[in-house]
């Protein structure tokens, strides 16, 4: 299963701040993601946040297509409070109250992947 990794640039001090947006933070109403047609897209396995100093990273395991999943987190109702919650404590803007608005933003943000290894994928040899 594939991760995705984005940033977010933020002021350092607001660490408890940050924390209690995310520890509030609502689920997505289905993990299955439809692309624009309605097909099965994809699935969103699991995301977690991870904080330090003045970055923000979110991590998210995902199946199918990484756009069609940005598109379905563009439409989710705790995604969207999150974002708005989160543009005081941003040095730089993110332009995510539209879908295009927050694809673009997603893609900017996405960490390019260097290494994905997992236990899941490791089938042992047949003795």
């Amino acid at each position: 299963m594939p991760f995705a990794a984005i940033t977010y640039d933020i002021k350092p001090g607001h660490e408890a701040e940050l924390a209690e947006i995310f520890g509030n933070f609502r689920r997505v109403r289905s993990s299955q993601v439809r692309d624009e047609a309605g097909a099965a897209a994809g699935t969103i396995l699991a995301t977690a946040v991870f904080l330090r100093d003045d970055t923000l990273v979110r991590v998210i395991e995902y199946t199918g297509d990484l756009e069609a999943v940005a598109r379905h987190m563009a439409v989710q109702p705790g995604v969207r409070e999150v974002e708005a919650k989160l543009k005081p404590y941003l040095t730089r803007p993110r332009d995510t109250d539209t879908v295009e608005g927050f694809v673009a933003t997603f893609k900017r943000s996405l960490l390019r992947t260097v290494a994905q290894i997992s236990a899941r994928d490791n089938t042992p040899n047949a003795a």
